[in-house]
């Protein structure tokens, strides 16, 4: 039976602030990338700790709410349930560009132009691999099979900026069938043959790069995003009536001419400059080129900084027929394979084997996200492990000069990508081979001889005779007058009243979120009087920065979130004072946070404020024993 993802996905939809807080969605392989209009809205540690959730991310504009291998099924969820477009449905008028710095709306860019369409590309480059072993076979250029598979690769390639220009569109706003139009005119098959020493437009000299503009990159999405801006300016003083043909008319009238003398010959001046700035580093020490690369890929692509390379390596293969500048990080991906049968050879906990089962396999085929939010960087140093494996082997790639000849696939599909199509050498292969060998054994061996941490206190329990340990435990406990330690290791407790006001059941809460128990049973209060206390003694683990949030671990392991009102996180703070600091242990009946409880609620809101144990799952049973008016220190819930 098919899982049902719609709670989680309208879960995570009502934590990054609700449908009116997303500009746009999309998703890769393992996170679902919303673009959001103010990130202070998103409750970013609730996510972290929400079942079917790995982590949150933040990286080049984007809040990356990371789901694992069922990213695409919680993505579809999101759009059944919900009024969010995915990637290119986004309305214009809705949609708001990136924010951040300038290198992070870069980074931005780029993922939004290339992430569409990378599914396929890297289809392509595997394609062009077969077709690379089909030559090594003997197969001549002349037979129908080679043909046929050569095409079916070396399309896409062809015709890259084909992709560009509809993604790039939708980045920059711009009429798609205009930008097609404009790509079209770039790549007309005459174009270079007609094109002479001699040949100029209205006296300015006509210079094409060698081959035309077939397989770029830079020149298409620097000519689309002009183009954009053309679209934009004819838009607004355009009679409506002849709209419709005259503002692509005079947008492919100014934008063709200007991207052919200035923008393509610009941009590929540009592009030559950084290439060769690139292969006067492997120049200069390949060996350490590669040992920088493998040991900080996974970082860079952590926080998305890796597509600054991808479309240079893109440029490489298109303009070169080769290219070494990502070799040095495509067999990090089996470090982490090897980290991960370590962590399950050693570690105890039921949760990291179960979860680390199917990244591993991920890993395998080259996503590592798995792997690395939900496993190896909580732990810390087997991470640190992964990423020295990933110096070696990349100070092997290129000591040995591994070479890549298509855009191929990830993990064990990268292979085929790296022999030699004129030559029919697997040199590279075996190489590569090699650094996989090496990343996989020195992410298990460095990873075995660490400790590996507890993630999640829960202790792998044999299945006979839990049953009487816990009687026992309870027996003594009772004995020595001490809690009694439940069988996931916290231990039973009584919490007390955090507020002055009506005690009421969490299934009366009007949010579905909270009166579900998606985020942990417990109970809700209708305050009286605005003084948020400390329900138990424990450590301040989370305090939402607009401060109508709050939560903290007491002593005995349970984790308690306090939030203050309905949708009171529009009020970005206002009526709020907190008193706590993350991190800060308190005292039962402490004081949390001061809020304007009169002032809050002539407002609109509803100030009920639920308190749920987001651990509930450590527990035999959460149940709430106050009713009525309560005050604070009365008991409120009991855990046991």
């Amino acid at each position: 039976m098919a899982k049902n993802y719609d709670e989680l996905a309208k879960d995570i939809v009502a934590h990054v602030g609700g449908e009116d807080n997303v500009s746009s969605l999309k998703h890769c392989v393992t996170r679902l990338r919303f673009v959001l209009k103010d990130e202070s809205k998103a409750d970013t540690d609730y996510l972290k700790n929400r079942s079917g959730v790995i982590t949150v991310a933040k990286a080049g504009g984007q809040y990356q709410v990371v789901i694992g291998n069922e990213v695409a099924d919680v993505y579809d969820a999101v759009l059944a349930n919900t009024k969010i477009k995915g990637a290119g449905e986004v309305d214009v008028d809705d949609a708001e560009p990136a924010k951040g710095n300038l290198f992070d709306r870069f980074i931005d860019l780029i993922s939004s132009i290339f992430q569409p369409f990378l599914g396929a590309l890297c289809a392509a480059g595997m394609l062009k691999g077969l077709t690379a072993l089909l030559a090594a076979s003997g197969m001549p250029a002349t037979n129908g099979v080679y043909i046929v598979f050569n095409i079916m690769g070396d399309g896409m390639f062809q015709y890259l900026p084909f992709f560009l220009a509809l993604t790039a569109a939708r980045k920059f706003k711009l009429d798609q069938f205009t930008s097609l139009a404009l790509t079209g005119a770039m790549l007309y098959p005459t174009l270079t043959t007609s094109i002479k020493a001699t040949t100029n437009f209205f006296g300015i000299p006509i210079k094409l790069p060698s081959g035309g503009y077939f397989q770029t990159v830079v020149p298409i999405i620097l000519a689309v995003w002009f183009a954009s801006l053309v679209e934009k300016q004819m838009k607004k003083w355009m009679p409506t009536d002849i709209k419709m043909f005259a503002v692509p008319f005079c947008t492919l009238l100014i934008s063709v001419p200007l991207s052919i003398l200035l923008i393509g010959p610009v941009a590929n001046t540009l592009a030559a400059w950084v290439g060769v700035a690139f292969q006067a580093i492997y120049k200069f020490s390949p060996i350490l080129y590669g040992a920088v690369l493998g040991a900080l890929w996974q970082v860079l692509v952590m926080f998305g900084l890796h597509w600054g390379l991808v479309p240079l390596a893109i440029m490489d293969l298109a303009q070169k027929g080769w290219s070494v500048l990502l070799n040095p990080s495509v067999a990090v991906c089996f470090a982490q394979t090897g980290a991960l049968a370590a962590i399950m050879i050693k570690t105890k906990e039921k949760k990291v084997k179960e979860l680390a089962t199917p990244a591993l396999v991920s890993s395998i085929f080259g996503v590592t996200e798995p792997a690395i939010y939900g496993i190896t960087l909580p732990m810390k140093t087997p991470f640190i492990m992964t990423c020295v494996a990933g110096a070696i082997q990349g100070a092997y790639c290129g000591l040995t000069n591994v070479t890549a000849y298509a855009m191929g696939g990830m993990g064990i599909f990268l292979f085929p990508s790296y022999i030699n199509p004129k030559t029919g050498s697997f040199s590279s292969v075996i190489n590569l081979a090699i650094c996989s060998v090496i990343s996989l054994v020195l992410g298990f061996a460095l990873t075995m001889m660490t400790k590996i941490p507890t993630l999640y206190g829960e202790p792998e329990a044999a299945a006979t005779g839990a049953v009487a340990t816990h009687t026992a435990t309870a027996a003594n406990n009772a004995a020595a007058n001490q809690p009694e330690i439940v069988e996931s290791g916290v231990k039973a407790e009584t919490l007390l009243a955090p507020l002055a006001g009506k005690a009421i059941k969490l299934s009366e809460v009007k949010d579905d979120v909270f009166a579900s128990g998606a985020m942990g049973n417990g109970a809700a209060v209708e305050p009286a009087e605005g003084v948020l206390r400390a329900p138990a003694a424990g450590t301040i683990q989370m305090i939402f920065p607009t401060g109508h949030a709050v939560g903290m671990k007491t002593d005995n392991g349970a984790e308690i979130l306090m939030h203050l009102g309905m949708d009171t996180v529009n009020l970005q703070g206002k009526g709020f004072e907190t008193v706590v600091e993350k991190g800060q242990h308190v005292k039962a009946g402490d004081v949390l946070v001061n809020f304007d409880l009169e002032g809050i609620k002539k407002q609109g809101y509803d100030m009920t404020t639920p308190v749920v144990v987001t651990n509930s799952k450590d527990y035999q049973a959460v149940e709430a024993v106050a009713e009525g008016e309560v005050k604070p220190g009365d008991k409120f819930l009991d855990l046991r």
